[in-house]
Order: C-alpha cells, then structure tokens, then sequence
C-alpha cells in the first residue's frame, strides 16, 4: 500500500466545489441537477409533475458528495513490521498480547504525526525484508542495521540509533574470552543477523551456527552444546536484566566487531513515505521525542 490522498482529495475538493458554487440568483437544486432548470417555468414556479424525481437527483447527489467527503477524509493505515524477539526494540507485552518496545512507540509516533493508523505485523526478523518487497507491509521498524547489501533493496531512513554486539557464556563459565580464544569451537549467532556473516568470514570457528532467536542462542550455550553465543548487546542486556535465571552472562570487556545504525526501512518504490517518514524524525529528534522514546526502555 502507498500512502497518497492526493487523488482522493482532488475529487473531494472538485465535489466540494460543485456542490457550494450557486451564482447569484440561482437556485441551489439548478447548481446540483441541471435538468431542473429545464423544468422551471419562466414564472419561476416548479412543475408539479418532475418535482420528485428532481428531489431525488439532489439527493443522490449530495450523497455522493458526503461520501467523497468521508473517503477523503477516513484515517489510512500503515502496515508495520516487527518481531517478538528484538527486546528492547520490539517485543509482544505478556500483558496486553499486543507489540511494545522502542521502535513500536517509534513507528506509532511516527503514523500519529502524519495522521495514519498504526497496524503492526509480527514476523520474525529474517522474513521482514521479503514482506517489505512483497507490499505485505509498508514499514520496518525494528532493531535493524543499515548495511549496503541491504541498501539495495530497501530505502532506510536517518539512523535513529547505533550498537554493536555482545559475546555471552554460561553463567557456570568464569572466563572473558577474546574472539581468538573461541578458535576452533562452535558458536552461536542469530539468522540474518549483521554480525552473523562477519563472525564466519573470521574462519576461526568450528562452526556458526545460526538460530531464529536469541532466546534459542541463550538455551544451547547454557546447555553446552555450544561454546558462546553473540547478540545485539541491548537485546541480551535487556533480557538478562529481566531473566537471572537464563543461565546465561555477558562476556566482560568484550569489544564488538561489528557496530551498526538502527534506521526504519520503507520499499524502494514508496518515496512518498520516505519523505514523510524522514520529516518525522528530524521533527523528533528536534523537540526530544526521539531520545525520551529510547530513554523509556534504558536505552
């Protein structure tokens, strides 16, 4: 879907026109039914034969004119996609079932300012690309970097924030590791993921292995059934803060490979929303909305 009323508004308006411009001395019913011009007798007075048939062309008339009005008007909905599993970003509230986080407040401060209704769609990270081309939703907004691969096929907006990874061990597990500790050991990464690519480019490991989600990351390591995992340190940080019992720890002094920019991501072929969604955010990052949505979530 693309958010444009132009059209709409044009018809509106030329309805508008129609219905309000009543030269002087012309009857209103003449401005709207022509054909009941023709009826009027030079006395001025009404046929009394054509009377209903004219009232119920005014009529129809003034009707369509309302429905114009009300279609132009009616609020449209922006589609957006996010995941269950970007905590702080995006995540479903246990409470209300409904998605929360950062950049859901984002993506609905952003619909209100430009007066559309906020509809999101949970999906997990990898499909929200395809369903960004397919036209199955109109907006990103979740805890995705900008890359230049992924340039290619989205427009991203202004960053609106920036971070790296984490590397995490068992709680049971004593060490800071370095990267080049962990040679030769499977590790854990999640699918689609920046770091993920970057971390088998290494060739250091064993094997990356790659998930759907932190969470499954986090049940292997404290398994053992792999050495460390990697995820977006504010995603790890913020689930640990919420979880002792995940039996997982992040790695101390650990220094990221790869640090990123989060931005919004829109369909090549939608720059109409791009503009509207650029304006919005340089509007909040102005008056501070931006960094008190953040600030919600510590980040």
């Amino acid at each position: 879907m693309h958010i444009d009323l132009t059209k709409r508004s044009r018809r509106c308006a030329a309805s508008l026109n129609a219905a309000n411009r009543c030269p002087q001395g012309q009857n209103l019913l003449e401005t709207v039914d022509p054909a009941f011009a023709m009826r009027r007798r030079p006395s001025g007075s009404l046929k009394r034969r054509g009377t209903p048939q004219v009232i119920a062309r005014v009529f129809l008339s003034l009707m369509a004119v309302f429905a114009l009005v009300t279609d132009a008007l009616a609020q449209e909905t922006i589609t957006i996609g996010v995941t269950t599993t970007g905590v702080p970003f995006t995540f479903v509230d246990t409470v209300t079932q409904q998605p929360t986080g950062a950049m859901v407040d984002l993506a609905k401060a952003i619909a209100h300012d430009n007066a559309l209704k906020a509809q999101f769609e949970i999906m997990a990270f990898p499909a929200l690309i395809p369903a960004l081309k397919s036209g199955k939703i109109d907006l990103i907004s979740a805890g995705m970097f900008v890359k230049d691969e992924r340039k290619k096929i989205v427009n991203f907006s202004t960053p609106v924030y920036a971070f790296g990874e984490t590397m995490f061990v068992a709680a049971n597990d004593p060490l800071n590791y370095k990267i080049g500790d962990l040679k030769g050991e499977v590790v854990g990464a999640q699918i689609g993921s920046t770091f993920a690519h970057s971390l088998q480019g290494l060739g250091i490991f064993r094997q990356v292995k790659l998930y759907d989600s932190i969470a499954d990351i986090m049940r292997d390591v404290k398994l053992g059934r792999i050495k460390a995992g990697f995820g977006d340190q504010p995603i790890v940080a913020y689930q640990l803060s919420q979880n002792s019992a995940l039996g997982v720890r992040m790695v101390e002094d650990y220094q990221p490979i790869d640090r990123g920019q989060v931005s919004l991501a829109v369909a090549k072929d939608n720059p109409e929303l791009s503009k509207r969604l650029e304006a919005s955010i340089a509007k909040f990052k102005e008056n501070g909305e931006l960094a008190k949505i953040f600030a919600r979530y510590g980040l």
